[in-house]
């Protein structure tokens, strides 16, 4: 039997909603989505007037979300915000470039500029290549920290303010219980942070979906009728965060709560003043930020240029070594082609 909405409308109820178990009509369910997500903007104080936000825009429906919210909003409460889609190439057949047609519809459909990147025109290779060298185990890493760093050339291209992207509730509570169980407390103490970055030498990145559910953001997205590409990485699989998703959905059905709750905790951790800090720079190859040096996407990509594919991964002592011993045989190398060269 059909039941009132519960915002008291005069409707039936449609859907019932993840986040809190209230049922409601379609109409009362965008009201309350799209309220949630301002009421994060403005509370969180994420833009200021005359902005410009490059949206990060993958086709996935995150992003397809964020990028019809964020215009959605900035038009009906006057935001005054100049918004850009920013998206990244990563060269994967069959994924990315399926998605790039995704991106181009959402582009048209909202009327903003967009602008895409690749890996091959920054770094000179594709995640195709690069999983060919590395193999699949490790392929995430290189993936993660090269798009992080493209973001930041893209939106340093563009000239924005900020970078909007379309982190959810759940991605956040993954990211939490990730960095508990590998023991990352650098990373541990600005997960959950809404914004990151910004100063001089940054762009910050928001994250107006952080307090919404991945499930209602399907919902959203379906019931809008938005144009969204649902294909997963094929590379994915074997991502360490796959874990932490299953865990954490394995929680959610014995408590629906956890990922608020998981995310609450995160906000309220607090470390020992003896607790290693990373501190921000600049690296010295590229000009980007970094807490090491150099910076992490040049350590992989050095790797990768040198034949060293696992340079990057694990500890820096391990990189410095591979590199000695390569050097060493080369040094080898060229001193036997002399003395042949002698004869």
């Amino acid at each position: 039997m059909p039941i009132d909405c519960k915002a008291k409308c005069g409707n039936k109820a449609a859907l019932k909603r993840p986040k809190t178990g209230d049922a409601l009509c379609k109409d009362c369910f965008f009201a309350a989505f799209e309220a949630e997500i301002h009421h994060t903007i403005v509370s969180s104080r994420l833009f200021r007037r005359g902005e410009k936000v490059a949206v990060a825009a993958s086709g996935g429906k995150d992003s397809t979300v964020l990028a019809h919210v964020m215009k959605l909003l900035n038009e009906r409460h006057d935001y005054g915000l100049d918004l850009v889609l920013l998206s990244i190439d990563e060269g994967i057949t069959g994924y990315r470039d399926d998605s790039l047609e995704t991106v181009k519809q959402n582009r048209d459909d909202y009327q903003m500029p967009l602008k895409i990147l690749s890996y091959e025109e920054l770094y000179g290779w594709t995640m195709d290549r690069i999983v060919a060298q590395i193999g699949r185990s490790n392929n995430c890493t290189f993936c993660g920290v090269f798009r992080r760093q493209a973001l930041d050339r893209g939106a340093k291209l563009l000239g924005v303010d900020s970078i909007a992207t379309g982190h959810n509730a759940d991605d956040i509570a993954e990211t939490v219980l990730m960095n508990i169980l590998r023991g990352d407390t650098a990373r541990l103490r600005r997960c959950t942070n809404i914004r990151t970055g910004g100063g001089e030498d940054s762009i910050p990145r928001v994250k107006p979906l952080k307090y919404s559910y991945e499930k209602e953001i399907v919902m959203y997205a379906h019931y809008k009728r938005l144009v969204y590409f649902s294909t997963e990485c094929v590379f994915a699989p074997n991502a360490y965060r796959g874990h932490a998703r299953a865990f954490l959905k394995d929680l959610e059905k014995v408590r629906p709560s956890v990922i608020m709750d998981i995310i609450y905790s995160g906000e309220q951790l607090r470390f020992k003043d003896t607790a290693k800090k990373p501190v921000r720079g600049i690296c010295e190859r590229c000009g980007f930020v970094s807490s090491q040096q150099p910076c992490k996407a040049c350590v992989l990509l050095e790797g990768l240029n040198r034949g060293l594919p696992k340079l990057g991964i694990g500890k820096k002592s391990k990189g410095d070594r591979m590199i000695a011993q390569q050097n060493q045989e080369l040094a080898l190398r060229e001193r036997a082609n002399l003395v042949k060269n002698d004869f």
